[in-house]
C-alpha cells in the first residue's frame, strides 16, 4: 500500500516508521528541505525525533504533489496549519481524491471552532473517507517499538478497519471506533488539561491537586463532548482517559512542559519561542472555550488555563477560585 504523510514532525515520523515496518511504501512531506535531505540520506530526523533510526525504505519530499496517488494519506500537520498547508496547491482536492485521510493532529481550529474532520470536509471534499487516530502514544516511545495502543475512529467502518490493518504491528495495537466526534474532542481537550497539570507541577501544588484536575478535567472533556454529539463511553477509553493520563504525566508531553514552565513563572511567549515542536493545547484553549460557549457548556478548568496563559493570573489564585466554586454533586 502507498502511504503519504503530510508533516515530518515527531508523530508523523514515528508513524512513517510503523507503516514501513509493515511493508508499505511510505513517502513523507516536510516544508523543511533540510529535514527531507536528512531523512533521505541518513534515515534519521534529528530535528524532531532523534531517538531512533528510520526504516531504510522511507522517503521524503518537499513537494506535496508527490504524495498524489496515496491510498492512505496521514495528516501530521498541526491543526492550526492544516488549512494553509493543504490549500497552498490549487488542485489539492484532485490530488487526493478517493484517499483515506487519517488525521493524527489534535486540536480545534481557532476562529472557526471546527474539529479536524470538519476542516477536511472543506479542504478535501473528494477524499474517500476520514479517520482520526488518537490514544496514549508518544512518538519518542513508538519509534523505539515500545508497546503502544491507539484507536482509529471513522463513520466508515471499512476505512477504520483498513487503517487498523495497515498500522497494526506486534508493538502497535490499533482498535477501531465509530465515534469521530468523541475521539476528536478527547484529543483536543486533553492537551488543555495537560497544560493545567504542568502548571500544578511547576507551581509545586502537589499530587492531590494534580489528581483532582485530571479527574475533573476528564469530566469537563466529557461534558463538552456529549454536548456536541459524542458517545460518553469514548471518554473512558484510550482516546479519553488513556491519552489524558500519559499527556498529563509524561516527560515527553509538550503541553505538560508548557504548563510546567508557566507554573514556574516563565512568560508563555518565552516558553513557546524556545520550542521546536508545537504545543497544540495553547491555541485549543481559546477555541475550546468558544466552542463551549456555542454549546452552552461550562469549562472551569479550561477557563482558568486561559486566564493563566493569556492574562497572567497567578496559578495559586486560579486554584483557589476553583476550590471555592459553589458546592455540587460530583455527577
Amino acid at each position: 500500500m502507498r502511504i503519504g504523510i503530510v508533516g515530518a514532525g515527531a508523530w508523523g515520523t514515528a508513524l512513517a516508521h510503523v507503516a514501513a515496518l509493515n511493508g508499505h511504501q511510505v513517502l513523507m512531506w516536510s516544508y523543511d528541505p533540510a529535514v527531507v535531505d536528512q531523512i533521505n540520506t541518513e534515515h534519521i530526523n534529528t530535528s524532531y525525533l532523534p531517538q531512533g533510526t528510520l526504516h531504510h525504505s522511507i522517503r521524503a519530499t518537499a513537494t506535496i504533489d508527490d504524495l498524489a496517488g496515496s491510498s492512505i494519506l496521514i495528516n501530521a500537520t498541526p491543526t492550526q496549519f492544516i488549512r494553509s498547508t493543504f490549500t497552498q496547491h490549487p488542485n489539492v482536492d484532485e490530488l487526493f481524491a478517493g484517499a483515506i485521510v487519517v488525521n493524527v493532529a489534535k486540536g480545534i481550529e481557532v476562529g472557526t471552532h471546527l474539529r479536524v474532520s470538519e476542516i477536511f470536509d472543506h479542504v478535501l471534499p473528494s477524499k474517500g473517507a476520514f479517520v482520526v487516530l488518537s490514544g496514549p502514544s508518544h512518538a519518542e516511545e513508538v519509534i523505539r517499538d515500545m508497546p503502544t495502543t491507539v484507536v482509529v475512529a471513522s463513520q466508515h467502518e471499512s476505512a477504520a478497519k483498513a487503517v487498523q490493518e495497515a498500522l497494526s504491528t506486534d508493538t502497535f495495537r490499533v482498535y477501531t471506533s465509530a465515534d469521530v466526534i468523541g475521539v476528536e474532542i478527547c484529543g483536543s481537550l486533553k492537551n488543555v488539561i495537560a497544560i493545567a497539570a504542568g502548571i500544578i507541577d511547576g507551581a509545586k501544588l502537589g499530587d492531590n491537586t494534580k489528581a483532582a484536575v485530571m479527574t475533573r478535567g476528564l469530566a469537563e472533556i466529557a461534558r463538552l463532548g456529549q454536548a456536541v454529539g459524542a458517545d460518553k463511553d469514548t471518554f473512558f477509553g484510550l482516546a479519553g482517559m488513556g491519552d489524558l493520563i500519559v499527556t498529563c504525566d509524561s516527560r515527553h508531553s509538550r503541553n505538560r512542559f508548557v504548563g510546567e514552565e508557566v507554573g514556574k513563572g516563565r512568560p508563555l511567549d518565552e516558553v513557546l519561542a524556545g520550542m521546536t515542536a508545537v504545543a497544540e493545547g495553547v491555541p485549543t484553549t481559546t477555541a475550546a472555550l468558544e466552542l463551549a460557549a456555542e454549546a452552552g457548556v461550562e469549562l472551569p478548568i479550561t477557563q482558568k488555563v486561559a486566564q493563566i496563559l493569556f492574562e497572567g493570573e497567578d496559578p495559586l489564585q486560579a486554584i483557589h477560585e476553583l476550590m471555592v466554586r459553589p458546592h455540587k454533586s460530583e455527577s
